[in-house]
């Protein structure tokens, strides 16, 4: 038999399962175990994606806009002006920290 070690497990957790446990007299691993097998022998749903043409009317509509987007995006880039002084993010935070 394989042996598997969890770390990290929130305390919280450990009581529930300990509680579990002496509430249906099985020793902490015979529980676990049996949690396990339940968990995998429910049928699981197939994965769906929040964004997906099955899930999303407008996703074909938006997935044939991106070449557009892109295109503007880029016509903004090269709209910037060129001798612009980008601020150094340590010194923002710096300041910040400062006026704590």
């Amino acid at each position: 038999m394989a042996i598997l070690t969890l770390e990290n497990l929130p305390d919280d957790l450990m009581a529930q399962l300990q509680q579990l446990a002496n509430q249906n007299n099985q020793p902490l691993n015979e529980q676990v175990i049996s949690l396990l097998k339940q968990a995998l022998q429910k049928p699981q749903p197939p994965l769906k994606f929040p964004i997906s043409p099955e899930t999303d009317p407008t996703w074909e509509e938006r997935r044939k806009a991106v070449p557009q987007l892109l295109a503007d995006l880029e016509r903004r880039r090269k709209e910037l002006p060129s001798n612009i002084e980008w601020l150094d993010s340590t010194t923002l935070i710096r300041e910040d920290r400062d006026s704590r």
